[in-house]
């Protein structure tokens, strides 16, 4: 959008004021560049969709999957949604193999919630537990922090397993 004010803008001045005034708008589109390549880096925290790769955050032997639908919504799955989910990376000796597909919560989004108080939870990673057809996890541990908004999507197992809840 900056970027084309200015050329608007510049289009309109060559005729005024000449060289100087296209120098300053090149040095301005310069920066809006770097700015807007900010700002692009900073909307690529969307929904968990299809086709987005998560973290597993238990220890049921997946340690990748890869989103095949999610169960709730058209835009994609957000916090404590169920998304069905194919494995792509297993470890040896685990419950979970690869190439399996499952359904798994979603307990950490790289996009941003809003809470009642007011204030706004994200998270680094996308990361999800695996679950079976009536939402019991797989595994018998939960790794790094789980928003306690799984209480009130009826995941208490999965809260009971974290270790921190945030």
């Amino acid at each position: 959008m900056a970027m084309s004010i200015a050329s608007k803008c510049s289009r309109g001045s060559r005729t005024l004021l000449g060289g100087l005034v296209d120098s300053f708008f090149a040095s301005l589109n310069a920066s809006s560049e770097v700015t807007c390549n900010n700002l692009l880096s900073q909307q690529q925290r969307t929904f968990i969709q299809m086709r987005t790769v998560l973290k597993v955050a238990d220890n049921s032997g997946a340690k990748k999957v890869m989103c095949i639908q999610a169960l709730k919504g058209k835009k994609g799955a957000r916090l404590g949604d169920t998304i069905v989910a194919s494995v792509k990376e297993a470890a040896p000796n685990g419950k979970v193999k690869k190439g399996k597909v499952v359904y798994a919560v979603v307990v950490r989004a790289a996009m941003q919630r809003g809470r009642c108080d007011g204030s706004e939870i994200k998270f680094d990673d996308n990361a999800v537990v695996l679950v079976d057809k009536q939402g019991q996890p797989v595994g018998t541990r939960v790794f790094g922090p789980v928003p306690h908004e799984l209480r009130q999507k009826k995941h208490v197992k999965i809260l009971s397993l974290a270790k921190h809840i945030a």
